[in-house]
């Protein structure tokens, strides 16, 4: 009789063990499972200043090194940089992380009430995608958007939303706005790299008329 109830013990672990996991944690507006977090999606409540959805947009949004290529001094980037809508506007995110890091999607400055924190975000560990949705309010205002990793939104991963025009630009968007605190590449101009770079110049300018005169000996001949 044991040896029957291990038997049935042990096949019933085999079997819950062959069933594919899809559990996911939700709470605190967080859904999070072993790819990444969605946190404070919003598809029906809508801001005080808003009596209706006034249209549905859809954007998917790349992320990582290979979209910082095009900004000078960038090491991560979103493949856009702003995103126009108009007011009471429900925004779909389809975020795609093409890096093997993490990566994330906030937009702050969001009404409280609605968005503890003030927050929309999503998340991913690694490559994959994710989606989720927020309501923004009537008022013209610039919200930020960015990754919040340590050092990720300094190295280039940062933008914004602009409802109704938005209310200014915010700085330090790649290829937008004024960074706050510009990149600088300064030589140190010492005797040895000016000689170097002297050498460089003699040596560019002499191997062409080396070439040249080859070919006039050559032609000659």
């Amino acid at each position: 009789m044991k040896k029957l109830i291990l038997f049935l013990v042990v096949q019933f672990s085999f079997s819950l063990a062959s069933i594919p996991a899809y559990a996911a944690m939700k709470h605190q507006g967080m859904i999070m499972d072993e790819k990444g977090m969605v946190m404070n999606d919003n598809t029906d409540n809508l801001p005080k200043d808003c009596p209706e959805v006034s249209e549905d947009v859809h954007f998917t949004i790349h992320a990582g090194r290979e979209h910082a290529n095009k900004f000078s001094g960038k090491m991560y980037a979103f493949d856009q940089q702003q995103w126009d809508v108009k007011p009471c506007s429900r925004i779909k995110i389809t975020f795609i992380n093409d890096d093997e890091i993490r990566h994330q999607f906030m937009v702050h400055g969001l009404p409280g009430y609605l968005y503890p924190q003030g927050m929309f975000h999503i998340e991913l560990y690694g490559k994959g995608q994710k989606e989720g949705s927020f309501i923004v309010p009537s008022q013209p205002k610039t919200y930020l958007v960015h990754c919040e990793v340590p050092q990720h939104m300094e190295k280039g991963m940062k933008g914004q939303i602009k409802v109704a025009g938005g209310d200014l630009d915010l700085p330090s968007i790649p290829g937008l706005t004024e960074p706050v605190t510009p990149d600088s590449y300064a030589v140190n101009w010492t005797p040895e790299s000016w000689a170097m770079l002297a050498f460089a110049t003699v040596v560019g300018f002499a191997i062409p008329l080396v070439i040249l005169k080859r070919r006039e000996k050559k032609q000659a001949n």
